[in-house]
């Protein structure tokens, strides 16, 4: 069996304060290595974090200018320019207002004529790039980060997956009524994700906090893919008291 670890985990009084501590430990990353190369996520609970960078780059306490990043996932079927797409996530929540140049931004393209192609080009360039200094990553409601779902496994790489229903049914909120929510997506792997020299998982809310919970004491193994970040020596876990209950 592999060896296991203990992330660290902090516990934030509230959703904000959980964002200003995430945003602080990417700062510190950058701060020691200016042109440090990040892994970066998406969704609903990164963008009080980005909101944090931001403005820690309008005070002059961090530079992001020279900083480079590969995310996470991407949604099969959606343009750059499609306001759901992670492209335009990151263009909107972290290029702009951080200040970090989009042609250093490595988003797996969505539209690739050979989905399955796309998800190799980008592992090969990862691999090529290197290690990422760290490794952000939400939580889904079952347990998956990125977009690897419940039974995926612990050596698993970059490839096309098939969303869970429940993941689609979160993530429709997020699109217009009667528009269709993509069921595919290019994700990095378990094993790409734990190549990474640092991880820093964020969670806020009350309803993660079963998926917390199977993460940091349930079993490990595919039924909570995020329950492999214990098989990482350099894991941190930031949560708010809601996620943490």
């Amino acid at each position: 069996m592999p060896q296991e670890f203990s992330p660290t985990v902090t516990v934030a009084d509230d959703a904000a304060a959980a964002a200003r501590a995430a945003a602080e430990i990417i700062a510190g990353v950058v701060r020691d290595d200016p042109r440090a190369c990040l892994g970066l996520a998406t969704g609903g609970t990164m963008i009080p974090v980005y909101a944090e960078l931001a403005a820690m780059v309008a005070r002059g306490e961090v530079s992001l200018a020279q900083v480079s990043s590969f995310n996470l996932d991407e949604y099969v079927g959606l343009p750059p320019d499609h306001p759901q797409s992670y492209r335009h996530f990151m263009n909107l929540h972290l290029a702009g207002p951080a200040g970090m140049d989009p042609a250093r931004m490595e988003v797996p393209s969505g539209i690739a004529a050979d989905a399955g192609a796309e998800a190799a080009r980008y592992e090969a360039a990862l691999a090529a790039r290197g290690p990422v200094a760290l490794q952000l990553l939400g939580l889904g409601g079952n347990g998956h980060i990125g977009f690897n779902e419940p039974g995926s496994d612990s050596d698993s790489r970059t490839r096309v997956v098939t969303l869970d229903a429940r993941t689609v049914a979160d993530n429709a909120r997020f699109f217009g009524p009667g528009e269709e929510v993509p069921r595919r997506a290019i994700s990095m792997g378990v094993g790409t994700i734990l190549s990474a020299r640092r991880i820093l998982l964020v969670a806020t809310g009350a309803g993660k906090a079963g998926a917390v919970r199977a993460m940091l004491q349930g079993p490990v193994g595919p039924d909570c893919p995020a329950s492999f970040l214990r098989l990482h020596p350099a894991a941190q876990v930031v949560l708010d008291r809601a996620a943490a209950g």
